[in-house]
Parts: C-alpha cells; sequence; structure tokens
C-alpha cells in the first residue's frame, strides 16, 4: 500500500516478494531437518541456493543469456571464503552449520553482483564516448572499460561497510541473535558475527572484481553499452 501511494513503481514486486518469502521459508522449515540429516541432500540445497543467486544477480544485470556470468563472481567470492573458514576450523563441516553460513554468504555476493554489475554497465553505457577516447589513446578495450566503471561498481561495497561499521550501534545482526535465542552467551555469539561481518566482507569484495572485470570483457551488455 505505502509503495502504491508512493508511487514507487514496486507495488506488486514488494507483494509478491512478501508471498514468495512466506511460502519459500515455509518451504524450508518443512524440509530443513531432513536436509541437514543427510549429506547429499545438504550439498543439494546448497547448489540450489547457488543457481537462485546466480540467475537472481545475473537477470538483475542484463535480460539476455549473458545473465548466467552472474554464477561466476558469486562462486569466486563464496568458495575460497567458505573453504577457509571450515579448512582453518573456523566452522564445523556439520550441514546444520554449513548451509545457513554458505546462505549468507550467497546472499551477500549475490547482492554485491548485482548492484556492481549494473552499476558498471550503466556507467559504461552512459560514457561511451570516454571510453573511446581512451581506446583512441591506446588503451585496451578491457582496460578503457575498467577506467571508467570501476570506481561506480565499487560503490556496491558500501552497504556492506556500512552494516560492518555499525553493527551492534544499529543493528544486531541475525547471526547474533540467533545464537543468543540459542542459548549461546553474549561474547561467543559477538565472536561469531564478526567472522560472518568479516568473510562477508571479503567474499563480496572478490564477488565485485570479477564481476567488474566480467563487465569489462564485454560478458555483461546492455543496448547502448560498448563491448
Amino acid at each position: 500500500m505505502v509503495a502504491w501511494l508512493g508511487r514507487l513503481g514496486h507495488g506488486r514486486a514488494v507483494l509478491t516478494a512478501c508471498l514468495r518469502a512466506a511460502v519459500q521459508l515455509g518451504a524450508v522449515s518443512a524440509l530443513i531437518t531432513w536436509v541437514v540429516a543427510y549429506f547429499a541432500a545438504a550439498a543439494g540445497f546448497i547448489l540450489l541456493m547457488y543457481g537462485v543467486a546466480a540467475f537472481t544477480a545475473g537477470r538483475r544485470i542484463t535480460r539476455d543469456r549473458a545473465a548466467w556470468w552472474a554464477a561466476v563472481p558469486i562462486a569466486a567470492g563464496v568458495v575460497p571464503v567458505l573453504a577457509l573458514l571450515a579448512g582453518t576450523g573456523v566452522i564445523s563441516m556439520d550441514a546444520i552449520v554449513v548451509i545457513p553460513i554458505a546462505g549468507i554468504l550467497l546472499g551477500g555476493c549475490m547482492t554485491a553482483t548485482s548492484l556492481a554489475g549494473r552499476r558498471a554497465v550503466d556507467e559504461l553505457a552512459q560514457r561511451r564516448g570516454e571510453v573511446e577516447a581512451a581506446l583512441a589513446l591506446g588503451f585496451l578495450p578491457r582496460d578503457a572499460a575498467l577506467e571508467i566503471c570501476r570506481p561506480a561498481a565499487n560503490q556496491a561495497l558500501v552497504p556492506a561497510l556500512d552494516q560492518t561499521r555499525t553493527v551492534g550501534l544499529v543493528t544486531l545482526p541475525g547471526a547474533f541473535v540467533g545464537m543468543l535465542l540459542g542459548g549461546a552467551g553474549p561474547i561467543e555469539a559477538g565472536v561469531v558475527q564478526l567472522v560472518v561481518l568479516v568473510a562477508l566482507l571479503a567474499a563480496e569484495a572478490v564477488a565485485i572484481v570479477v564481476t567488474t572485470d566480467l563487465v569489462a570483457r564485454g560478458h555483461f551488455t546492455r543496448a547502448g553499452s560498448p563491448r
């Protein structure tokens, strides 16, 4: 109602998103006990989350088949960070632990990829003349595109930075609150939340770098964007 009265142009999208969230959370609530009991089911569930994240981010950047390139930066951000957390013993390999951590990282990288890709593609479309001028000066196509789109794409990291800077002052994130409700002590919950925030920053930074490079190489384009 607020979106409609304010003429935000997303009234139906807000309603659809709320309904989808209700259905999806209901399905997860019904399946999670079974999923965490079997390794194959847990792996399949994480792959499903990955596929949905890649599709969602890619469709925000472009509407053609190139949308699936979004799978590359998301994997580049999530896989090394998740492997590092598990390999160093920071998190256990139990499905009940890996699934939510993977979900947090996938969600962050999905948003970062979407924002970075859209900003980079739009910047190249709006400043096409500057790209052509850089090419005339001898820049390689990738280097010319990076000079123009990188500053705009890098702004995609700002939400994660703000979240980390203001944690405990403005927000009490989900991992922290969840552990407290689960009976963990405040110190333990705070340490886990800090690990999650740092991991999220690292994963999103990698995703943004890879996304920007893919845009500069012409894998993500829209009408009016230089290739």
